[in-house]
């Protein structure tokens, strides 16, 4: 899997990777960027579609007031984070304002992979199988996973979070068992790295 196909143009998947919070998914990121895949990361694109003076940013700031803004005039994420995470209204405003600015962006990126001759673009979206949106557009879809019990002590370790506030984290996405029901591979990241590694190189779509 994975490089350049000049000769093969018409013939370009689009793969959708996705994870729970702490699930390990930047370890699997690396090894298919080693393999030669190009990757969208939806939330490189989230933080870029919210820089001052773009549309997602006025809009941001008009609904949800100037105290989101950090001195420097950008978003101050974590203040954003805490009123949508305990607002689920606001959470669907936001959405609403920036995922039609992220898609854009995303397409963009497709067709430029497109044209530099990539056969395999991976599109690493958090919440692709909550929104459901983007799965009929791609070929397969992979599910980084862990045990329940691994996510929890690797979020608590990585965030500093008590178990409490861990959990809650957790209960705001899709249980990563009801995602490995509607994903087409799995990569299973609840051992060690060099396991997932293997999992990753082994993985020919």
């Amino acid at each position: 899997m994975g490089g350049r196909d000049t000769a093969q143009r018409s013939t370009m998947f689009l793969v959708g990777l996705s994870g729970g919070i702490a699930s390990g998914k930047s370890t699997v990121v690396a090894v298919l960027r080693e393999l030669g895949c190009a990757v969208i990361d939806a939330d490189v694109i989230a933080r870029e579609v919210v820089q001052p003076h773009l549309k997602a940013y006025q809009q941001i700031v008009r609904y949800f007031g100037t105290n989101i803004l950090l001195e420097s005039g950008e978003i101050n994420r974590e203040a954003l984070g805490s009123i949508i995470f305990s607002q689920p209204e606001k959470r669907q405003l936001l959405n609403a304002i920036t995922h039609p600015e992220i898609q854009k962006e995303m397409l963009k990126q497709v067709l430029k992979y497109f044209v530099l001759g990539y056969r395999y673009v991976i599109l690493d979206i958090p919440l692709l199988f909550e929104t459901n949106r983007l799965t009929k557009f791609m070929k397969h879809t992979v599910l980084v996973y862990c045990d329940p019990q691994t996510q929890l002590s690797r979020l608590m370790k990585r965030n500093g979070l008590c178990q409490a506030e861990a959990e809650a984290r957790i209960a705001s996405q899709l249980p990563l068992d009801e995602k490995r029901k509607l994903a087409s591979h799995v990569i299973d990241n609840s051992g060690d790295r060099e396991s997932t590694r293997r999992q990753g190189l082994d993985f020919q779509v």
